[in-house]
């Protein structure tokens, strides 16, 4: 588990989190949701330690990131997968030699075994046949899948995933938020998506944090974001026509049990 406790950010004297504290689970999809500004991705970024909060504390599974060492803090590195928003594959290596990438860079194994563990990863992810293509020869979605691959080649405890289905059709979406889903839960992983997509929350939103102009403003999941009273999340989650449909079906499907009572 990570946890967070009363995170507080600023930059050049403007304050831009206040306060945040959430729990991000092992074994669960956890989602960071928001609108455009509102600082989930700088909350992102403190919790992998890119950034460094001026207030808060961050810890992973006990282990403060604050009083780390050098040494500790290399090897928490090691224990966390990426998953970047534009996949961020490079050009010129082939998709087996992007998930090799880490191995070769972190990883005591030999050759033959990190050739091994880059072949699981790719077969896991669907993509047995693509060892040799690079990223011009192949799909958004199936780039994205690479990505995923590289991210679980070091197989890490901790997986966080930056908008992964940006640029992606609604179909590829759903594919890759039922991998992430299957991945987390079959491997343990503590794994932290930041997304502004709608269905994702919907389909994997096992744990949600809502931030709302650098505030914490809801915590909950798939189940109960439709009952929150929070009427910022509501304002989010309502956006589009098609979930302002959905709350409508909802309240009257209340309405007339309140009724049959």
């Amino acid at each position: 588990m990570i946890e967070a406790k009363n995170v507080s950010k600023w930059f050049d004297g403007q304050r831009v989190l206040y306060d945040i504290s959430a729990n991000f689970e092992t074994g669960k999809t956890n989602l960071i949701i928001g609108q455009s500004g509102s600082g989930k991705t700088v909350f992102m970024k403190c919790l992998i330690g890119l950034l460094t909060p001026e207030e808060g504390t961050i810890s992973y599974d006990g282990r403060l990131f604050r009083e780390m060492d050098a040494k500790q803090r290399k090897q928490l590195r090691m224990e966390i997968g990426m998953l970047f928003q534009g996949s961020a594959l490079f050009d010129n290596e082939t998709v087996l030699g992007n998930v090799m990438f880490p191995l070769k860079m972190f990883s005591p194994m030999s050759k033959k075994e990190q050739l091994e563990r880059a072949r699981f990863c790719i077969s896991r992810v669907g993509l047995e046949n693509a060892d040799d293509k690079f990223p011009s020869e192949i799909s958004g979605g199936m780039q994205k899948r690479v990505a995923i691959a590289r991210a679980i080649a070091l197989n890490p405890r901790y997986l966080f995933c930056d908008e992964p289905n940006s640029g992606l059709d609604p179909k590829t979406s759903i594919l890759i938020d039922e991998l992430l889903s299957d991945i987390t839960h079959e491997y343990g992983i503590t794994t932290v998506i930041n997304t502004h997509d709608m269905n994702s929350v919907l389909g994997i939103g096992e744990n949600i944090i809502f931030i709302n102009k650098g505030h914490c403003d809801w915590t909950g999941n798939d189940r109960s974001i439709f009952r929150s009273t929070s009427k910022s999340l509501n304002d989010f989650v309502f956006a589009s026509k098609l979930f302002q449909e959905v709350k409508h079906f909802l309240e009257r499907e209340y309405e007339n049990k309140q009724d049959e009572k």
